[in-house]
């Protein structure tokens, strides 16, 4: 049976990971599986989504989420070494 990047469904792992908010690894299940090309496996990632609104708000949600977090590290790592230099540099 051959499956095409125009199919509404995607492997229930590529799902899965979408849950998690990972769209990267759900295109490597979907071409680990299918077969398909990174193209393809994108387009039907992205088909699904198309089709699953409430999934694509989902995963932009848990972008923005990791985004901020990773924001937020870069900024305490950022005051760590400002303070790490302000003292280090005193003396």
């Amino acid at each position: 049976m051959t499956v095409s990047a125009t199919d509404p469904s995607i492997p229930e792992t590529a799902v899965a990971a979408l849950e998690r908010g990972s769209m990267i690894e759900a295109i490597k299940i979907v071409r680990t599986e299918r077969g398909l090309g990174l193209k393809e496996s994108k387009d039907a990632v992205d088909g699904y989504l198309r089709n699953n609104p409430e999934m694509r708000q989902r995963l932009s949600e848990r972008s923005s989420e990791a985004i901020r977090k990773l924001g937020m590290w870069v900024a305490l790592i950022a005051g760590i070494g400002m303070i790490a230099w302000f003292m280090l540099g005193s003396h």
